[in-house]
């Protein structure tokens, strides 16, 4: 498939985002890889999820950060929206649990405060992810780590339209913050639950609230503490109980005091083979940011 005689698509899709599927492709004007994607079929008109699809390419573009994909161009192709974006190469964190199994105390750390990076220039624009979860992450051949799929996000603004139906709760339920569950409203803490939900996973190995429901699910984000995590530091431990606290006000500050905390796990990085480049394989952005942090140090 062709779009606007320009972006020839894959055949199959790559992935699919909270809002539709995503293809990989090739922009033939440009010569370079690309991603599109494509807001899902709907049977009749959804007025709020074309506004929300369109909401998330203007979020994109607003939120200039090299963790976060870029935006290349957004249309329409046979009355479907659609978005180009920067091809990311890499795995899903959710595949490299799959995959690897629990992760390391620094490669948790070091996921967890580049998300952190990413937020905070989310969290300056007052831009809300609403969906943080280990599939939202990709981790690249550099150790790098892009934070994707903004299609639940939330731009604060005076003006602002809350695209949620009534009864409809947006977000997963595994990740989602108790404020979110209960009354629908989320901001800067909401994201800091979800990442803390991330961590724990990350060094377990496995979904830290689970059900055969989503009420069941619900129930457990409201009501549940977390279970400590063996093995790992207890300072550690104990910012992952202030990060999944039920009451926001009791979480952090905010996502830079979450990275300056974070800063102390994240020593000597073990490899993980067959998800990084070998150290022999210079990386142009890490040199570029071991630069830049020399600056102000």
């Amino acid at each position: 498939m062709v779009i606007g005689d320009r972006y020839v698509l894959d055949d199959l899709p790559i992935g699919q985002g909270s809002m539709g599927a995503v293809y990989g492709g090739h922009d033939r004007h440009l010569d370079r890889k690309v991603a599109v994607k494509f807001l899902r079929l709907v049977t009749g008109p959804d007025d709020e999820l074309k506004r929300r699809f369109l909401r998330e390419a203007r979020i994109l573009a607003r939120l200039e950060h090299p963790g976060a994909p870029v935006l290349y161009d957004f249309g329409t192709f046979e009355q479907r929206l659609f978005q180009v974006m920067q091809f990311v190469a890499g795995v899903t964190v959710a595949d490299l649990l799959s995959e690897h199994g629990p992760l390391p105390v620094p490669w948790a750390a070091a996921i967890a405060a580049q998300t952190c990076a990413v937020l905070s220039a989310a969290h300056a624009l007052s831009i809300y992810h609403r969906d943080l979860k280990p599939a939202n992450l990709m981790l690249c051949p550099d150790g790098s780590v892009k934070v994707m799929d903004f299609g639940l996000a939330m731009l604060r603004e005076a003006d602002s339209t809350q695209f949620t139906r009534v009864g409809q709760i947006l977000g997963t339920p595994s990740y989602m913050a108790p404020e979110q569950i209960q009354s629908g409203l989320a901001g800067p803490r909401s994201d800091l639950y979800a990442l803390g939900c991330v961590l724990h996973e990350m060094l377990t190995g496995r979904q830290l609230f689970t059900g055969p429901t989503e009420y069941v699910v619900f129930e457990r984000q409201v009501k549940e503490r977390p279970p400590a995590v063996p093995g790992v530091p207890a300072a550690l431990n104990r910012l992952l109980q202030e990060l999944l606290e039920k009451d926001p006000h009791r979480r952090p500050e905010g996502v830079d005091a979450l990275y300056q905390r974070l800063q102390h796990f994240i020593v000597d990085l073990p490899m993980l083979p067959g998800f990084l480049h070998p150290p022999s394989v210079p990386s142009p952005g890490r040199m570029y940011a071991r630069m830049v942090g020399r600056v102000l140090a």
